[in-house]
């Protein structure tokens, strides 16, 4: 008989567990910053973000680093985002050096774009819209770990919070994106705001 993980599907990611990571912890925001629904290893996932701003921040996911070999592909099915992805630095013996990223970009996207990520760099997502807005990903979870729809195995979240965060924020300036460099890292590309068709990393 199959299992029934239908308890697991869903998660939450509270302003609480989101102050490690944002630009100014202190800033109040909304008690859920974004919905997760995990479809397991045969199904999609699913992802909604609240609208508004902690402080100057966009609401925003986590943001985390594949653990081995595993690539993403994002599908914005409504309002519009942007989506963060960095590569770390490494060491001589190919190890990740958090503070320091050799490649980043920030892509403006809206529903009919998608978003590959390569396996080994790290991703965040933030809401730009005056709505909630939503995204299908194909990143597989396993149901039979200990938290497998906040926390799932395949994603190192400790390397972000560690750093505060990814090498840039996502903030409101002039009612408009713009991105605000993260003093933690040592080494940031410069870069700015690009379509879905500007991104050089997709398959």
């Amino acid at each position: 008989m199959k299992k029934d993980f239908s308890t697991k599907h869903y998660a939450s990611r509270t302003h609480e567990k989101m102050k490690d990571v944002l630009m100014d912890p202190l800033a109040h925001g909304p008690d859920i910053h974004y919905h997760m629904v995990r479809g397991g290893s045969d199904q999609r996932n699913i992802t909604i973000w609240e609208p508004g701003l902690v402080g100057k921040e966009y609401i925003k996911t986590y943001g985390h680093y594949h653990v081995g070999k595993l690539n993403e592909t994002y599908w914005p099915i409504f309002g519009e985002g942007i989506v963060l992805v960095q590569k770390r630095a490494t060491d001589q013996n190919g190890n990740p050096i958090d503070d320091e990223i050799d490649e980043v970009y920030a892509i403006h996207v809206f529903p009919g774009d998608n978003i590959y990520i390569p396996p080994e760099w790290g991703h965040l997502v933030a809401n730009i819209s005056k709505t909630y807005f939503a995204t299908v990903d194909d990143s597989p979870v396993n149901f039979d770990e200990a938290n497998p729809v906040s926390f799932p195995g395949h994603a190192d979240y400790e390397a972000v919070r560690k750093m505060q965060g990814f090498c840039y924020y996502i903030i409101e300036e002039h009612g408009k994106p713009a991105l605000v460099k993260n003093i933690k890292y040592k080494k940031i590309p410069d870069i700015k705001i690009i379509n879905a068709s500007e991104y050089p990393l997709q398959k």
